[in-house]
């Protein structure tokens, strides 16, 4: 059974730094991109970053110059560097990834993990 575990949110106050991890588990053979999305309270789940296989990355335009996407492909995990950070940051941040495995292509979500920005 393959799935996404993250680690890493918490409460930290503004101008503060946090770094999200997401682990993919289980029999896989490769990943295609990688990303990381976020959804505040009353809002849609926006996309925030993506890293590609080869390691090409994208940001929403919020994020650009305070936050970092980066991946340890050896390790199948996904992090995401959050600096600078700002109350409206403030969201559950879900991790999602396209999977092979033996058998079959998957598209995983993880669990969430929230992320508080606040003095």
């Amino acid at each position: 059974q393959v799935h996404l575990v993250e680690s890493g949110g918490g409460l930290v106050k503004p101008g503060g730094s946090l770094r999200l991890s997401c682990a993919a588990s289980g029999t896989i053979l490769s990943i295609n991109a990688m990303d990381w999305y976020r959804q505040a309270p009353g809002k849609d789940r926006e996309l925030v970053a993506t890293i590609t296989d080869g390691g090409s990355t994208y940001y929403t335009n919020s994020v650009k110059g305070r936050f970092t996407i980066s991946r340890d492909n050896a390790k199948n995990t996904v992090y995401l560097q959050m600096n600078n950070l700002k109350p409206e940051d403030t969201a559950v941040y879900y991790c999602n990834a396209g999977v092979f495995t033996e058998y079959r292509y998957l598209e995983l979500w993880g669990q969430g993990t929230l992320v508080t920005v606040s003095s």
